[in-house]
């Protein structure tokens, strides 16, 4: 005839200097070997960024970016090489998405048809950058073409003011296009081409006459 109990063994805890009793069913499982069920894993600071730090999302960057785009001239003082040297791609997104937004006149087509220019006008300027012997990467290609919207961007609220005056609204888009084109291209057409400048930038003028007509429903 066996009798008597079993008490539950005073097992204790130091956490931060203070002493805490542990539970039965604490104390069954370390016993047992699966106490690694109670381990707590550190907080990577990794996983504590900020959504933009995530996304590699810097506003100033992009703020600084802009104002090299809208504002081209060398008196100026922006160092505006730091668009092609470090290229991003959710500014140039954004700004192609605002484009997009601004142009729809009720025809969603347009918004799909923006983007598939960006992305396919940039590549063709990459590779005929590349055959004339430019040392650029697609990447800053699609960041300068991206940015250099910025001007079609603010001539827009223009031409909806002066659509009925047909001169000044071509002067305007000319005025538009140009700015644009200017900005890109010496952006992307250094000294390396030499005479061959014009090769380059025609293509240019001519990818940002056709964003403006998608804007303007041509």
């Amino acid at each position: 005839d066996l009798s008597g109990s079993i008490a539950t063994p005073d097992v204790k805890l130091n956490l931060g200097g203070e002493f805490i009793k542990e539970s039965s069913a604490t104390t069954f499982l370390r016993q047992r070997g699966y106490g690694w069920l109670l381990e707590v894993e550190d907080d990577d600071p990794e996983d504590n960024k900020p959504l933009l730090e995530e996304l590699d999302i810097d506003l100033k960057d992009i703020y600084y970016k802009i104002r090299c785009v809208l504002m081209p001239m060398p008196s100026l003082g922006f160092n505006r090489q730091v668009v092609r040297d470090n290229p991003d791609f959710w500014g140039p997104l954004a700004v192609v998405l605002f484009f997009s937004m601004i142009s729809l006149y009720g025809q969603f087509k347009v918004v799909s048809w923006i983007i598939t220019i960006w992305i396919f006008g940039s590549l063709t300027i990459f590779l005929l950058a590349r055959v004339l012997g430019g040392e650029v990467a697609y990447g800053q290609v699609l960041g300068v073409i991206g940015y250099s919207l910025l001007p079609l961007i603010v001539i827009a609220p223009l031409l909806l003011v002066v659509g009925s005056f047909e001169v000044v609204s071509t002067l305007i888009k000319l005025f538009g296009v140009f700015w644009a084109a200017y900005s890109a291209a010496s952006l992307l057409v250094g000294e390396e081409f030499k005479t061959k400048k014009p090769l380059l930038i025609y293509p240019i003028f001519l990818l940002y006459i056709y964003f403006l007509s998608l804007y303007t429903g041509v």
